[in-house]
């Protein structure tokens, strides 16, 4: 008898489990949070005791027969994309960032309100959105240089170097100037 339901479990994972790796998203998470324990002694008890409670192997049987499978076959790992969301606190409040494929959404916990930054591929550029309007960012021009805003709805190209970033700043701050 207890062969039998020794078979019929392996039958069923094996059915059940695709042949595929998988990331293993939540083993290593446990293992990644594990690592960033700075003591190290507090490090190794903490290992020990995750072994001996079994939630290392909790975590790993619940990677081969549930979450691994998922991935496969739906190409997101459900441990993944509930990490996704971070909350983040800003000097004006609290805002949820949802990332994608080509951007993030930054929602105002306080107001509801919805940014959108957005990669274009094509022009290879930062851009936000608020509603209807979107504004370019910057935009990579090569490996040394990026495309940022200036005054009067214009361009400039500006190398990413300090010196770069000094004459960007020079030039913004005496476009101020000159619009007092």
């Amino acid at each position: 008898m207890k062969h039998r339901i020794i078979a019929s479990i392996l039958l069923l994972a094996t059915l059940t489990t695709p042949s595929c790796i998988g990331s293993f998203s939540l083993t290593n998470r446990m293992l990644n949070w594990n690592r960033n324990i700075d003591n190290k002694f507090i490090n190794e008890l903490v290992f020990f005791a995750f072994w001996v409670l079994p939630v290392y192997e909790v975590c790993g049987l619940a990677d081969i027969l549930v979450l691994n499978s998922i991935e496969f076959w739906s190409g997101n790992n459900p441990v993944d994309v509930a990490a996704a969301d971070r909350v983040v606190e800003g000097s004006d409040g609290k805002y949820i960032v949802r990332p994608d494929a080509t951007g993030y959404d930054i929602v105002s916990m306080t107001d509801g309100s919805v940014m959108r930054l957005d990669f274009n591929a094509a022009e290879q550029s930062w851009n936000l959105r608020i509603g209807d309007d979107s504004t370019m960012l910057f935009a990579f021009v090569d490996d040394s240089h990026i495309k940022l805003p200036a005054q009067g709805g214009r361009y400039t190209v500006v190398e990413t170097s300090q010196a770069g970033a000094l004459a960007y700043k020079q030039m913004m701050l005496e476009s101020c100037l000159a619009a007092r």
